[in-house]
């Protein structure tokens, strides 16, 4: 296994800046943050562009790989999470024409991994979003497979706030939809990430279990339920008021429990720590405390 990081929290910082203070830091590789160069306001840990993938040529590709290895980190992957279910049209086409530059850039720098959302309608079930993405998602999923790149959808339901409730902007959140998925769509993968099955009441090992063998890539990110936040709120908020990122080891996950079931698994890639804590932010001081806590709590699991 390879422990690293998501570089989104750093959006002004130059990736170089980034990839040496990972290197000189115990970190082993990055996952690079793609989001469109354009201006005005993002989501909250999105818009990051470390990497201008529409500009991207191959021989700055080849240059970037090595000014990466030279400061001591790979890459994991190549990340971007829009919604390509979204029910706006303009807003669908936009994105997923992104994501195929994301592809693009992946395939020059010989990167075999992009990770994103399958994405989701909040207005429509899970069917219903299922229907349309058999629709929408086997063009790219054979765009990518083309190209040698694998993508890997995370299982995050994006429901944080009012405007994703009640259904979310990502439909790869559960058993059900996931075998869908696998069964349906040939070379792709899962960017798993524990902390989501926390507040779903999914038995994360029993979880890792099944779909342990198609994972390709791990966020490691941590979860605490707040249980003020459930009393008030009550499930049918979908987590939204209870449901809390925190940093690997200060959340709800028995992480011994996690890696013991990865292994378990033959799972042997890279584990991506992926801050979202509003303990550790603010400032690059507290950014960095948060992954270095991090990394000293998942470090005795790598090997």
């Amino acid at each position: 296994m390879q422990l690293g990081l998501l570089t989104a929290p750093f959006p002004d910082t130059p990736l170089a800046d980034v990839a040496h203070w990972a290197a000189a830091n115990g970190f082993a590789t990055l996952e690079i943050a793609c989001w469109p160069r354009t201006e005005g306001p993002t989501r909250r840990y999105a818009g990051t562009s470390h990497i201008d993938v529409a500009a991207l040529s191959a021989g700055a590709a080849k240059d970037l790989v090595a000014e990466l290895a030279a400061a001591g980190v790979g890459v994991s992957g190549l990340g971007y999470y829009p919604n390509p279910l979204h029910p706006d049209a303009a807003h669908r086409e936009t994105v997923t024409a992104h994501l195929r530059r994301v592809i693009d850039a992946a395939a020059l720098m010989g990167v075999r991994i992009v990770n994103t959302f399958v994405g989701g309608n909040r207005a429509a079930n899970l069917d219903e979003n299922w229907a349309e993405a058999a629709k929408v998602w086997p063009a790219t999923v054979a765009y990518a497979r083309d190209r040698g790149v694998t993508l890997a959808f995370e299982n995050c339901p994006m429901i944080f706030s009012h405007d994703e409730w009640p259904g979310g902007h990502n439909i790869a959140y559960n058993p059900r939809i996931w075998r869908r998925i696998l069964d349906s769509w040939d070379g792709v993968g899962m960017n798993f990430d524990p902390s989501h099955l926390v507040w779903q009441m999914i038995d994360i090992p029993r979880f890792i279990r099944e779909f342990g063998p198609h994972m390709v890539h791990v966020h490691a990110k941590d979860l605490t339920v707040d249980r003020d936040g459930l009393y008030e709120n009550g499930i049918m908020s979908a987590g939204i008021g209870w449901q809390v990122p925190r940093m690997p080891g200060l959340g709800d996950i028995a992480w011994n429990s996690v890696f013991a079931g990865l292994y378990r698994a033959g799972y042997d890639g890279p584990v991506v720590i992926e801050h979202e804590d509003r303990t550790f932010e603010g400032t690059d001081a507290k950014i960095k405390r948060g992954f270095l806590l991090a990394r000293d709590v998942l470090s005795p699991y790598i090997r």
